[in-house]
């Protein structure tokens, strides 16, 4: 389970992994989590930006030091990242890299319901969907070898770990199709019947009765269909994204 936190909106994470460099007002720190990529990081939505500096300074996370004006712009308050929120950004940072938490990629989800497809038009995306990930791929590893020029590999290790979990995606998705067009994934006959037939095969219907049916004051685990699966550690998805000097 991972830490309940005084403010556990990941943009909270990113401001302060930008206030550990220097003060900022406010709108300097939206303007360098943006030239970083941070939102491509992390998942969070930007109308709670102003909420999170105020619940950080709340609970003396950050705290302000000055307020300035520049020409007839309204006056901004400069923040400063505090002891504690210096160890906040360590301990969640120190979650993060050695916690794995179950995540659910949009893929995930269309696999999981693969099935409502003809095998040859599932083939047919997936093939697709590799063609777009090779693209994609390329353009990544063009990038992060620029980016390599000038940026310490440091500062670029979320974008190797974008670039790994790109390529093993890709990976699997050769050995699937391998196996689908070859003909010899499992089950593969059964599942073309059922759609050109529009019956559901006797042993399916049977594993799905067997599997939907609880079993009163038995440790034996369940079987799961393809309709009634547990759900697994996942990676996240990877996107394209420029690297920032953070870490």
């Amino acid at each position: 389970m991972p830490k309940r936190r005084k403010v556990g909106n990941l943009l909270a994470l990113a401001v302060l992994s930008a206030l550990v460099q220097r003060p900022m007002h406010p709108y300097e720190i939206a303007t360098a989590l943006r030239a970083w990529g941070k939102d491509q990081d992390m998942e969070f939505k930007w109308g709670s930006f102003y909420t999170v500096i105020g619940n950080l300074d709340k609970h003396h996370l950050i705290e302000a030091v000055e307020s300035v004006r520049e020409g007839r712009r309204p006056e901004r308050t400069v923040y400063r990242i505090t002891n504690a929120g210096r160890a906040e950004l360590v301990d969640w940072a120190r979650e993060l890299v050695s916690t794995p938490m179950a995540e659910h990629p949009r893929f995930r989800a269309g696999l999981s319901v693969l099935a409502a497809l003809h095998p040859d038009e599932a083939t047919d995306l997936l093939r697709q969907r590799l063609d777009l990930l090779e693209a994609a791929i390329r353009q990544d590893r063009e990038a992060l070898d620029a980016y390599l020029r000038e940026i310490p590999r440091l500062f670029l290790v979320e974008s190797e770990y974008d670039l790994a979990m790109r390529d093993a995606e890709a990976a699997w998705l050769r050995a699937l199709l391998a196996e689908l067009t070859s003909g010899s994934y499992p089950g593969l006959d059964t599942w073309r019947t059922f759609h050109e037939t529009g019956e559901m095969p006797a042993e399916l219907t049977e594993l799905a009765q067997r599997s939907s049916t609880p079993k009163a004051n038995s440790d034996t685990p369940t079987t799961h269909t393809p309709e009634a699966r547990p759900d697994s550690a996942e990676r996240p998805d990877s996107s394209s994204r420029r690297a920032d000097t953070t870490g």
